[in-house]
């Protein structure tokens, strides 16, 4: 594992501009630098880099982080990739944790990308020459410029088609590239008798490969494993060909096969990808969700098609954000695209598209068919039903809302409330209530005044801009509400982690309630001019934040008597009296 201190010293030692710059044109804005975004498809900049905080952040689909996660995100690195790739540029050595590396174990991932290179090569050559191959793919409709494109080839129907390609058979990082396999002393390819499609990182690099049988048999498609190079639950097939499509179209599709993936490319569909035997990760669907503002998933109208949109929908809901689209496609009976898009054409299959159900009727209709809303029983199961799911939803407060809204409908029923909300009595909002009202702009509420941020988001962008002034926050008032709760969250990571960057905050918060807000108030943070005083703004919003608190304690005890009150609440008193004006 490479040390923490290392990674922070090798970020504070990279340029991300010029990092950044190497990728996308960047204009000076500002103290700032701006682009389009190149994790999605937009018309005006909204994608700013800080040379002084060193982070890069879009302000269209939320793409946030530093100068690795660039790397990973957008050039297709691994993470110790994207760390060796860096620590080159500045001229840094990898710690080696006090044990001494054999130079050939230092490029070990290297040579495994050309073991997975020359088979690739070998497949492809092979395909020319392979009769029951090319038949079977003319067979299918494939063309050979598809063919080409996406680097077909054919693994030979013998125990060791790969013998012919590498000199040294035994060479173990054959086993461990996932292209032999090793059992008892005996030693034979992994594939055999197969169509190979190669599965390619961001970067290109071939990284594994899926084998489609020809005849019938079991398993229809046989995946590589798991490698120092392949993780199939953050990797999909065809994002390497179609990523620059997904961004112009602004939509990506996602199916089941590969070959539905190479179909559609043939017939003018080239913004599809596929998963790699098993059902979409959430890694996947942030992936995915960077790329584009809508993610249409196809399947087969089957049993066994609900099934795998009902994990996508599962494992998307983490990642799901206000102004994305997530849609469920489900194809006519006995269809799937590759046969759709053949039979009916490109045309017709994107205005299918354009029919896909919406996460929220999905949701619930499948949910609904669990139920028998006719009874208050069924009502009340429906609720139930729905809540663990909709309390995936921590990036998308706008749909969350919507959701509850709509479950309130179909049920007659109160959404389930909060814990502090079910503990609060009924009719007597309390004083957390009071003061989180407090601090909302009132209704009638126009102009500069409606617009300026809360005392607590002010907090929390100061926070984020220096996490030091935590130090200055020991004493702030318990209050209801996200922004406060962010707050208080950071403050408690800044105290843990004194030396934390402010760069590395938000990445701390994921899958986590607070991370949409941090993201946001990161952001507001790169906006701040030179010339803006910071501290100033900091220093106001606490003074506000406490001054409000000690306001609205002081009213909460003015109607009752010494005696009645703890010693606690006597000090709360006397405190919340020095802020009083005076009549």
């Amino acid at each position: 594992m490479i040390p923490q201190d290392f990674i922070q010293q090798l970020l504070d030692r990279t340029d991300i501009v010029a990092l950044v710059e190497r990728y996308v044109p960047l204009k000076k804005a500002g103290a700032n630098y701006q682009a389009r975004c190149p994790f999605h498809n937009e018309k005006s900049p909204s994608f700013s880099v800080s040379p002084s905080k060193q982070f890069y952040h879009c302000f269209g689909c939320g793409a946030h982080g530093t100068a690795i996660t660039f790397l990973m995100e957008h050039a297709g690195y691994s993470f110790i990739d994207a760390v060796k790739e860096l620590a080159s540029q500045v001229g840094m050595t990898l710690p080696d944790d006090g044990k001494r590396v054999a130079p050939e174990e230092d490029h070990r991932r290297e040579k495994l990308y050309e073991r997975m290179d020359i088979a690739a090569r070998h497949y492809r050559q092979a395909l020319k020459a392979h009769e029951p191959a090319i038949a079977y793919l003319k067979q299918r409709g494939l063309a050979g410029e598809t063919a080409a494109k996406f680097a077909l080839g054919v693994a030979n129907d013998d125990w060791q088609p790969l013998a012919a390609a590498f000199a040294d058979y035994q060479d173990p990082l054959l086993v461990e590239a996932g292209l032999v396999i090793s059992n008892e002393g005996k030693r034979y390819d992994r594939f055999r008798d197969r169509v190979m499609f190669p599965i390619r990182n961001e970067r290109g690099q071939v990284i594994a490969f899926g084998g489609r049988i020809m005849q019938k048999g079991e398993p229809k498609y046989l995946n590589s494993p798991e490698t120092p190079l392949f993780h199939k639950g953050r990797e999909l097939y065809g994002l390497f060909e179609h990523r620059r499509s997904i961004q112009h179209e602004d939509r990506v599709l996602v199916v089941e096969g590969y070959m539905d993936v190479v179909m559609l490319d043939q017939h003018g569909v080239d913004n599809a990808v596929a998963t790699l035997g098993t059902a979409i990760t959430s890694d996947q669907a942030m992936r995915l969700l960077r790329l584009a503002n809508e993610v249409v998933f196809a399947f087969d109208g089957d049993a066994a098609g609900r099934k795998a949109a009902w994990r996508a929908l599962e494992n998307s809901l983490p990642q799901a954000r206000d102004g994305k689209l997530l849609s469920f496609l489900f194809l006519p009976d006995g269809e799937d695209p590759d046969s759709f898009v053949r039979t009916q054409g490109a045309d017709a299959f994107k205005k299918l598209c354009n029919t896909a159900m919406p996460l929220s009727d999905f949701l619930f209709n499948e949910l609904g068919n669990q139920t028998d809303l006719s009874s208050q029983e069924g009502k009340v199961r429906l609720a139930t039903l729905a809540q663990p799911y909709i309390a995936k939803l921590t990036q998308a407060p706008l749909l969350t809302r919507a959701l509850r809204q709509r479950l309130d409908s179909l049920t007659g029923l109160a959404s389930p409330r909060t814990a502090g909300e079910r503990n609060r009595p009924s009719g007597h909002p309390s004083q957390l209530d009071k003061f989180g009202k407090s601090l909302r702009p009132q209704s009638g509420s126009q102009g500069r005044a409606a617009a300026q941020p809360s005392a607590w988001r002010i907090l929390l962008r100061a926070l984020l801009h220096d996490p030091s002034r935590a130090s200055q926050l020991t004493d702030l008032p318990e209050v209801a509400g996200s922004e406060a709760d962010a707050v208080q969250a950071v403050v408690s990571l800044a105290r843990e982690h004194p030396e934390i960057p402010a760069r590395d905050i938000p990445d701390h918060f994921l899958g986590r309630p607070e991370h949409a807000l941090i993201m946001q108030a990161a952001g507001e943070s790169i906006r701040l001019d030179d010339d803006f005083d910071i501290n100033a703004d900091f220093q106001g919003a606490l003074s506000a934040v406490m001054n409000q608190a000690n306001r609205i304690a002081a009213k909460e005890f003015s109607g009752r008597k010494p005696s009645e009150m703890s010693e606690i609440e006597k000090a709360q008193l006397r405190a919340s009296l020095k802020t009083r004006k005076p009549v």
